[in-house]
């Protein structure tokens, strides 16, 4: 499986996601079509291990680099989430691209995705969490009754568990993961040629600023 999965990893890089197919990846392993199905039954079902496997590998980095981090150390917790996701996205691209890229035309991720996807927001959540508490010691909720309603899809699952979780905290998470996903991926996409400085050392100041007004923002001090 291991031969397999380098082998599609490489059709990623190649032809894109939206290109991968089980005939492509058994001839690269100078394998007949047929016999890729004893491993993997269907396109999707590859895309889905890719999928999973570049979240794994997303959550193992960040989980790490967090988790060596003082637990009281709110700013420096959240600053090295942050750099954590975009070192690892900035060293595999394509990974990136894949899960945070655009959809492939077609695929649906099945419920085996949701776990992995969830380790880099749950680790936010945490360090909001931790900062709420900190800053008031109680969680508010919101009165805004279409707020709660936007908010229903996050209540309903149980990968982040939000059953404890205030409406507030939510959202702050919600701001946190988008501005950061945001602009990590402008960075991976090329988004931010002609606008900031192309050198490494102007594109991680760019993002430091970026990340430190972010903590601001959903109150992280």
């Amino acid at each position: 499986m291991s031969a397999i999965l380098r082998a599609a990893h490489r059709r990623l890089a190649d032809d894109g996601a939206a290109a991968l197919s089980l005939r492509a990846v058994a001839r690269d392993l100078g394998m007949v079509s047929s016999a890729m199905y004893r491993y993997v039954p269907s396109r999707d079902a590859l895309l889905t291990l890719l999928i999973v496997e570049a979240y794994e590998s997303l959550g193992d980095a960040v989980e790490r680099a967090e988790g060596s981090i003082e637990r009281n150390d709110l700013p420096g917790r959240f600053a090295t989430i942050c750099r954590a996701v975009r070192s690892w996205a900035l060293a595999h691209p394509n990974q990136y691209a894949l899960v945070y890229g655009s959809p492939v035309p077609g695929y649906a991720a099945p419920d085996d995705t949701i776990g992995p996807a969830s380790r880099v927001p749950a680790l936010l959540l945490a360090v909001l969490r931790d900062a709420q508490l900190a800053e008031s010691g109680t969680l508010s909720e919101s009165d805004d009754s279409a707020v709660r309603a936007a908010l229903a899809p996050l209540r309903g699952g149980d990968a982040l568990s939000t059953h404890d979780v205030s409406d507030d905290l939510l959202l702050r998470g919600l701001s946190a993961w988008t501005e950061l996903f945001g602009v990590v991926s402008f960075e991976v996409f090329g988004q931010f040629t002609n606008v900031i400085a192309g050198s490494k050392r102007a594109r991680t100041a760019f993002f430091e600023h970026q990340m430190r007004d972010a903590a601001a923002r959903v109150r992280i001090t």
